[in-house]
């Protein structure tokens, strides 16, 4: 199971809109100037994903839940979405190359299949997103913000 902590945005009648943070790893390891990690988060301005999550337990806004989901179903995912447009693309490519011999073709075909690889992906992702096993769940709920308080005293408050 591969854990992370989210924040809650909403609870509404059993389901809850949670907030994770993305973590960049960039700050953590010495090979800053030649790591693609680095490159990718700065193209993208997403700091934070919501997502909407069953729960039965009332959730107040603000209070912090730690999510799970199976490695399998991770990985599953992980496979769907890198390797078929790469198996399209080899394929196609190399249908195009046999049918018409030219490098042409070749490029033609493999640009199409990486597309259509793509776009299955796309609409196995949908028909694999509504498995009940390859949805997040709630594994831990912390305390609400408001539930404790501490008051710290001064000397001057002594007296």
């Amino acid at each position: 199971m591969i854990k992370e902590w989210a924040t809650v945005v909403s609870w509404k009648q059993g389901e809850a809109l949670l907030s994770c943070d993305v973590k960049a790893s960039c700050s953590s390891c010495a090979s800053r100037a030649g790591c693609g990690s680095r490159i990718l988060n700065k193209l993208g301005p997403q700091t934070s994903h919501t997502l909407s999550v069953a729960c039965d337990t009332p959730l107040v806004a603000g209070q912090k839940v730690e999510l799970g989901i199976a490695e399998g179903s991770l990985i599953g995912s992980a496979l769907l979405v890198y390797m078929s447009p790469l198996v399209g693309l080899f394929i196609v490519s190399a249908l195009f190359q046999a049918m018409f011999d030219t490098n042409l073709a070749a490029i033609c075909g493999a640009l199409l299949g990486g597309v259509g690889g793509f776009l299955i992906a796309r609409g196995f992702s949908v028909k694999l997103s509504r498995r009940e096993n390859w949805q997040p769940v709630i594994l831990s709920v912390a305390l609400p913000p408001d539930a404790l308080r501490v008051e710290t005293m001064t000397p001057a408050d002594n007296s």
